[in-house]
């Protein structure tokens, strides 16, 4: 595999994206040496990170949460999107900047409307149609911690591939579509625990090298 650029942006206080998204680059310097990671890291919500970073970077990860972002750094992030370039939304990408809200729905092709009470532990599923997805591929179900978010109905263009089951809820938890021709992934998993768990790792992985075009 052809060495290629992994941007990560942090600000999801919530649920401690920064020392998540660092497991997760350790995670990637382990079994994935070709992938060459930065981590942008917001420090509160009314921080002005530069995301300059994003403009030479060929996969972006998103995991913040309802960071006040504007003006020319918003118009960044905005361009990136607009201009089709690949995106991994992880959980609180559902609401990512407070200031582009409709960044769920016009790119990322979902539905956010809150959140399940947390509590029960939620059983995440392949769907019977997607099995052969190669985001899926070595991906085995597996049990989240984190509460369902509510989504449905996600985008009619979008490919749902897996399900999270608790005893009263059903909801999609993952997902791909394509925004202005780049592939774009959505994953409302994301809890401090799913950064423990190998199979979300390995999904999470699948899916910076699908967006990137390498798998």
């Amino acid at each position: 595999m052809d060495p290629f650029r992994l941007c990560m942006i942090s600000g999801s206080f919530e649920y401690e994206s920064e020392a998540s998204l660092t497991l997760y680059q350790d995670y990637i310097a382990k079994h994935r040496p070709k992938i060459e990671t930065t981590l942008i890291v917001y420090q509160s919500e009314d921080d002005h990170q530069s995301l300059e970073p994003i403009e030479n970077t060929d996969v972006l990860l998103v995991f913040t949460r309802r960071v006040n972002t504007a003006g020319a750094e918003l118009d960044r992030f905005m361009k990136y999107c607009q201009d089709g370039r690949p995106i991994v939304g992880v959980r609180t990408a559902s609401h990512a900047f407070q200031n582009w809200l409709a960044f769920d729905k016009e790119v990322q092709g979902g539905n956010y409307e809150g959140h399940y009470g947390g509590g029960p532990v939620a059983h995440i599923t392949k769907e019977s149609g997607a099995v052969a997805h190669p985001i899926l591929s070595q991906v085995e179900p597996f049990d989240s911690q984190g509460s369902l978010y509510i989504n449905t109905p996600i985008a009619e263009d979008t490919t749902l591939l897996l399900t999270g089951h608790t005893d009263e809820h059903e909801e999609p938890v993952a997902w791909t579509r394509m925004h202005n021709g780049g592939r774009v992934f959505y994953t409302s998993l994301g809890h401090q625990e799913d950064f423990k768990d190998n199979d979300f790792l390995k999904l999470l992985t699948n899916a910076v090298r699908w967006a990137a075009g390498r798998l």
